[in-house]
């Protein structure tokens, strides 16, 4: 090296000596001969470790002399061999005391302690030979194919004592700048040189080392005007060494397509670099004016950029917490059902070579090189740069992008695209219990991985891959048709408008195929008619037919049966609901459970009362009604098809289900009421007028009870289905009539298929909030009305009875004059049967008694009935005022059965909170 060096300074000094006629030069160059004289005496040794003529000498430089060109070819050789193999820990602790000595002490130091040095460490150079032998190997296979598989070389600190260079304060001062420009353009690729070598605290086997990338130390006795240049310079070869690292790793098969297409940006830039180091070794071996100023100024614009990149990529090691061991996340519970999906396909806990922490890649990469380019927008090589790697990083994002926004599918085999598909929930499934998982779970959005240029039209995005997914699923998109003109990076012009477009067309599509082809106009009046009860005269007619079965109690019911009465009524002509295509969709049940519970449950569970959406609970048990029968347990069922049932899902079954019971528990209670008034106005018991003033008062106060009773229940019924229910439905009926295009002739549909979904959720919710269901202290109000009522016509047999015991005229066998002979004649034969059947002829109790029990049951009913209609009203009014307006009309015409009586008119808060 000393040669090598010497030589170079030779050849330069005489360049100039020949143009300037300079002393100084020829005087440096004797001396510089003299010393490579001496070199080559004193490390003599060292031939023996010298390889054939390195490739480099070969470049083109002149040569004054054959022999010294084979000279400097051997002292190079011997420098690129041994590049990597420098040590000599000691040596530079020691050198600072030496360098600041005045000049006349070096060379006698140097003589003294050479010799004494040699002495000592000469029987110890014997052994070494056989012991330094750095052998390369290859190391195994990653899941990145084109990361280095070369084996780390030694450090140079390994390397025998006679490896070691000339010391830096023993050359002149151009002999050092030519050492240190040579080992600059080794150091430049990642490799130590003879004077620049790593520090004491890089170790290059530990990963996280090599990806903050080494530190550089020089040995001392380097001039300071050269020191400050190379300190300046070695940043840039840190700044290789660790991007080096960096592509190697963030090419790993888990990190995902952008990270893979981010590293095959940088490595193109990694080799321009290189390119630009041979071209730096070429103008240092040809050029005889090139300094290290000169390598330094050739060197800025690269190590810009170089200081960009590791900037760049030391925000992404930071993210994937690669760099820093305390940078611990939350656990993602998208990672989680990912790896619960691998788990069932017979995979790994945890895929590759990482660790349970969260990966950054997809979109959280795009975002990250986006904040930073609009960072560095000021500096217009930075801006360039990383323009440049956004648009090569996206571009495996946008085929992700442009293959969910034109067909509907996901090819994400990394998990880094901003739509997560949840795969356990399949089509399939739909068949047995169609809920809205499908819709709502099978696709959704990573919050925390949307680039900032799709954050915008995320829900775009969203909705038109699901729309054609679905569209897909029934045969309407053709998969093999490949998308032509699509954008393929972020920063198209075009970009916003093929993801508009997209969106148009998805929506488009699925609206012509739920609108026309599957009907859905027609499969909403079908539930209409069931579950609303529009006609009714088809389900009276059920309920007539059935009603033997209805009494039943609710486990003695046969279903089956009622199955058939009910196929039976809907195919009779004559009805509108025969005419029905999907009549064959409407099945019977029974719900074990009442009405009230079920809303009661539901309600307070969910808060509906603070505006949340109202969730049927069919995970959660409920206690059954022990005394429920047929009539107050019954509902209907409706299965649906794909893709109708997007639309008509279960949760919205349960809520026509939950209109359903509560419609048909007013109509059945108006039918008790109905048989009640018939048994008054057909039981001589009730039609005789009797001559005890008393009892006639009696009848009179239970026929106004009872007329009261049946206000209120047809006041109610009207308003549920006149008031609510109707009107409602007229406007989402209104919402669906632009099937084949808009109402202004633009050709395209007013709504889109979330806004249809929405629609027919709100709806429902609007009939339920309107028809009270969705209050609990309102709910509780109507259980105790209705139960009263209930009561009271259910006992009304057994009051008649003892009517009939309690009426004097009735009692005795004579008829009394106000009697015909035919009705007197029928009312025995009535009693005569009813005696009979009872088998037990008992003690008549006094007339009086029995009167005055009459007019205890009948104060209770009057008292229950009144008082409760009245919390009724004033709740209704402070809903009215505070919630909705509607209720305002229910109150006047529910304010008619409680007038004139004791409880008519405002109540205390007592009264309500009971």
């Amino acid at each position: 090296m000393s040669s090598r060096v010497s030589n170079y300074s030779e050849r330069r000094t005489n360049g100039t000596s020949d143009n300037d006629s300079n002393s100084k030069p020829r005087a440096g160059a004797h001396s510089s001969r003299s010393s490579q004289h001496d070199q080559r005496s004193t490390r003599s040794s060292q031939t023996a470790y010298i390889n054939p003529a390195h490739k480099r000498s070969a470049s083109g430089n002149p040569r004054p002399a054959s022999r010294s060109t084979e000279e400097r070819r051997t002292e190079r050789v011997t420098v690129t061999t041994k590049e990597k193999l420098i040590s000599r820990t000691r040596s530079p602790e020691r050198r600072p005391k030496d360098a600041p000595q005045p000049e006349k002490w070096k060379p006698k130091e140097a003589t003294k302690s050479r010799p004494s040095d040699t002495k000592l460490k000469e029987p110890k150079l014997d052994a070494p030979p056989t012991m330094w032998d750095p052998v390369v190997n290859l190391t195994p296979h990653t899941s990145a194919p084109l990361a280095i598989r070369v084996s780390i070389p030694p450090p140079a600190s390994d390397a025998p004592q006679s490896l070691q260079p000339q010391p830096l304060h023993e050359l002149s001062l151009e002999a050092q700048e030519a050492a240190i420009i040579e080992d600059l353009l080794f150091v430049f690729m990642g490799y130590e040189g003879q004077y620049i070598r790593y520090s004491y605290s890089y170790d290059p086997n530990e990963e996280r080392d090599r990806l903050t990338g080494p530190e550089f130390k020089l040995l001392p006795g380097l001039d300071p005007s050269l020191q400050d240049l190379t300190m300046s310079m070695l940043k840039m070869a840190t700044h290789y060494s660790a991007l080096e690292t960096f592509v190697d790793v963030q090419s790993r098969e888990e990190f995902g397509a952008v990270n893979h297409a981010l590293c095959a940006a940088i490595r193109k830039l990694l080799q321009d670099y290189l390119v630009m180091v041979a071209q730096l070794e070429t103008q240092f071996l040809t050029n005889e004016t090139f300094t290290l100023h000169l390598l330094n100024v050739h060197t800025l614009p690269t190590s810009q950029m170089m200081s960009q990149l590791y900037s760049l990529a030391h925000e992404l090691l930071k993210k994937n917490a690669l760099l820093d061991d305390e940078s611990e996340e939350g656990s993602d519970p998208d990672d989680i059902e990912n790896i619960l999906e691998n788990l069932k396909r017979g995979g790994d806990l945890v895929p590759g070579n990482m660790t349970g922490k969260k990966i950054c890649k997809g979109g959280v990469v795009i975002d990250l090189v986006t904040k930073r380019l609009e960072t560095m927008s000021g500096d217009p090589a930075a801006r360039s740069l990383l323009t440049s790697l956004l648009r090569d990083a996206s571009r495996p994002y946008m085929v992700m992008l442009n293959e969910w926004l034109h067909h509907g599918e996901i090819r994400d085999p990394h998990s880094e695209f901003l739509i997560k598909e949840q795969k356990s929930i399949r089509r399939d499934r739909l068949q047995q219990d169609y809920t809205d998982d499908y819709w709502e779970r099978r696709y959704t959005i990573r919050k925390h991985d949307i680039p900032p240029q799709l954050q915008g039209v995320k829900d775009k995005v969203l909705l038109a891959g699901k729309y054609l997914n679905v569209v897909r699923e029934c045969g309407g998109v053709d998969v093999s048709k490949v998308a032509q003109d699509v954008p393929k990076s972020f920063d198209d012009p075009r970009f916003l408008d093929n993801v508009n477009n997209a969106y148009a067309y998805a929506n488009e599509s699925l609206m012509k195929l739920l609108l026309t082809t599957h009907a859905l106009p027609a499969r909403l009046r079908s539930l209409k008619h069931y579950f609303f009860l529009d006609p009714s005269d088809y389900f009276t007619y059920f309920m007539e037919l059935g009603a033997s079965e209805l009494r039943k109690g609710v486990k003695s019911v046969n279903i089956n049966k009622l199955q058939s009465l009910l196929d039976l009524v809907l195919r009779q002509p004559g009805s509108i609901v025969c005419l029905d295509p999907f009549k064959e969709d409407v099945h019977v049940e029974v719900n074990e459970v009442s009405l009230i519970k079920m809303l009661q449950r539901v309600v307070n569970i969910t808060g509906i009362e603070q505006g949340e959406a109202l969730q049927p609970l069919s995970n959660q048990p409920m206690e059954n009604d022990k005394d429920a029968t047929g009539f107050t347990s019954l509902q209907l069922d409706y299965t649906v098809p794909f893709p109708v049932s997007l639309v008509i899902s279960r949760k919205t079954v349960w809520r026509y289900q939950a209109l359903f019971r509560y419609l048909l528990s007013l109509r059945y209670l108006e039918s008790q009421l109905s048989t009640t008034w018939q048994t008054h106005n057909t039981r001589v018991v009730w039609c005789h007028k009797s001559s005890a003033r008393r009892i006639e008062n009696w009848k009179r106060r239970v026929w106004t009870l009872r007329a009261r009773m049946v206000v209120f229940v047809q006041q109610l019924l009207y308003f549920c289905t006149l008031e609510v229910i109707e009107p409602n439905w007229q406007s989402l009926m209104s919402r669906l009539k632009a099937k084949d295009g808009s109402l202004d002739g633009s050709g395209k549909p007013d709504r889109t298929v979330d806004e249809l979904m929405q629609d027919h959720v709100d709806f429902l919710d609007t009939c339920l909030k309107g028809c009270m269901l969705t209050n609990g202290k309102l709910i509780k109000i109507h259980s105790k009305l209705m139960n009263t009522c209930s009561l009271f016509a259910g006992h009304m047999g057994w009051v008649t009875q003892q009517l009939e015991k309690g009426d004097p005229d009735l009692i005795g066998p004579t008829k009394p004059p106000n009697m015909t002979e035919k009705e007197w004649k029928r009312f025995h034969a009535q009693k005569h049967d009813k005696e009979k059947s009872r088998g037990d002829n008992s003690q008549l109790q006094d007339e009086e008694t029995r009167i005055d029990k009459l007019f205890d049951i009948i104060t209770v009913w009057e008292k229950n009935f009144s008082r409760h209609l009245q919390i009724l009203l004033d709740a209704l009014n402070h809903y009215a005022a505070t919630e909705t307006v509607v209720l305002l009309s229910l109150c006047a015409r529910l304010a008619t059965a409680n007038y004139a009586t004791e409880f008519s008119g405002p109540r205390n808060e007592e009264d309500v909170a009971a």
